[in-house]
């Protein structure tokens, strides 16, 4: 008997995916109307078939191809752990996952919608239990983490066999903890998500200091009263 995901097979076969040799999201050139693109990343595509509805299907480019039997060992490797999706099979350019029902903290930020402390402690434990299988939780950040009813999934472990600590997550907790609370539930402009996001890829990693890139942001929250 063929597994339930094999009935979106045939559409997955449609979708046309370009990659890029810098830190640039895939384009999607073409895709199946049964299909619903619902995540782009720099690796791949992510799509869902109502016909499936368990099921997201991670799609990747031909230059990052060599991914995806790696990505697949690593779920399976964190397949213990309610933190991360599972994957189901594997075709011949994408992956079957788990559909996790949710939001993003980047669309958190954007609709107004509250980030209670639960989450940041659920992905703490998440990246704990990563090191504990041998692997290093890299690239934790706001369009990575998913909310729904009130706790926290990491999205994306294409990075776990990469050494060395990006800090992403680090710089993210510190945020929530010095300057969330300052900002409340209010919808934050996407305009100015996008500048913060955009200054943080183009930081000088030796010489950067979280405090100094805090007071920069605040700036564009509350001007020169920061």
């Amino acid at each position: 008997m063929k597994p339930d995901w094999k009935q979106a097979e045939e559409a997955l076969k449609d979708v046309e995916i370009v990659g890029y040799d810098t830190n640039k999201p895939v384009s999607v050139i073409r895709f199946s109307e049964e299909l619903r693109c619902i995540g782009i990343g720099t690796d791949a595509a992510v799509f869902y078939h109502p016909n499936t509805p368990n099921y997201a299907y991670k799609v990747y480019s031909d230059k990052a191809l060599e991914k995806k039997d790696v990505e697949a060992e690593i779920y399976e490797h964190l397949s213990e752990s309610p933190f991360f999706a599972r994957c189901y099979g594997v075709g011949s350019n994408f992956l079957v996952l788990s559909f996790e029902k949710g939001i993003t903290l980047f669309d958190c930020l954007l609709q107004g919608v509250h980030v209670p402390e639960q989450v940041i402690k659920d992905i703490e434990e998440a990246r704990e239990f990563v090191r504990s299988k041998g692997l290093n939780p890299r690239d934790i950040h706001l369009k990575n983490v998913l909310m729904y009813e009130g706790r926290g999934k990491v999205l994306d472990v294409s990075e776990y066999i990469q050494e060395g600590n990006d800090n992403r997550w680090e710089h993210l907790v510190w945020a929530y903890n010095q300057f969330y609370p300052l900002i409340g539930d209010v919808q934050v402009p996407l305009w100015i998500l996008e500048a913060i996001t955009n200054w943080y890829n183009r930081i000088d990693t030796t010489s950067f200091r979280i405090e100094d890139f805090s007071r920069r942001v605040s700036r564009l929250f509350f001007g020169e009263r920061k």
